[in-house]
């Protein structure tokens, strides 16, 4: 017996807390009828789960993509709104594949996507501390207490962020460029910590989660992630 909500991870449908949101809003039965509760335990091999009135299946294929995600589109699946999001960068996925976490609408660079709940799941809670590296533009130029700032926690309004590893790559008369890398994920984390000293973000980048880079692809490409880069992501998630 398992958690409903793991085996809808398992099966492609959403990251566990996503699995979780759609369990307790009502769009998911078993056996005909509707849960709502947490913790319910099932048997996948016995009990019939539908969500959103159509039967999941654990034996998907599992697939794992990376998109350059452009400026200008939603990390979601669909969007009440009719706005661009990025599942229309990758096409139609036969095995029900979705973002993993969250880029911001104006935020560029790598995104992974996947029908594996399981590794959605590891990739996005804090207690794994896997590295998103980011390249920001900011305004102006930060003293040292900024960076110490930066580096060691800043103090957001839903409390103080890890510490982060920063470099300064470059510096001009009205911007800096810095490499972030923070090891937790909250909500436009980045561009808040820039914000509260005082440096807002002009363009914000990221270019690796854990040890996926982005390399050369291209602004609204993707492609299947190799052998090599699976194996190497999964080991340092404990697979």
């Amino acid at each position: 017996m398992e958690r409903l909500q793991k085996v809808m991870a398992k099966a492609g449908v959403a990251s566990r807390r996503r699995s979780e949101e759609l369990i307790l809003r009502g769009h998911v039965e078993v056996d005909g009828k509707i849960v709502r509760e947490m913790g319910v335990k099932i048997d996948p091999a016995a009990n019939k789960i539908k969500v959103f009135g159509k039967e999941i299946s654990i034996s998907a294929p599992r697939e794992y993509i990376i998109l350059n995600k452009p400026s200008g589109y939603l990390t979601t699946v669909k969007d009440p709104y009719n706005r661009p999001t990025v599942m229309q960068l990758v096409g139609d996925p036969e095995y029900g594949l979705f973002p993993v976490g969250r880029l911001d609408q104006k935020t560029t660079g790598l995104l992974i996507l996947t029908n594996d709940g399981d590794l959605a799941y590891r990739l996005t809670h804090p207690k794994h501390k896997v590295a998103k590296v980011y390249e920001v533009e900011i305004r102006g130029t930060p003293d040292p207490n900024a960076i110490w700032k930066l580096r060691n926690g800043v103090v957001l309004e839903d409390g103080k962020t890890r510490p982060a590893k920063i470099n300064i790559v470059k510096r001009t008369s009205k911007s800096s460029i810095l490499t972030v890398t923070i090891f937790e994920g909250k909500k436009r984390q980045v561009r808040r910590m820039c914000q509260a000293i005082n440096h807002p973000v002009i363009r914000l980048n990221r270019l690796a989660v854990g040890p996926i880079e982005l390399g050369d692809l291209k602004p609204g490409h993707w492609r299947y992630l190799e052998a090599d880069e699976l194996l190497k992501l999964k080991d340092s998630l404990a697979i």
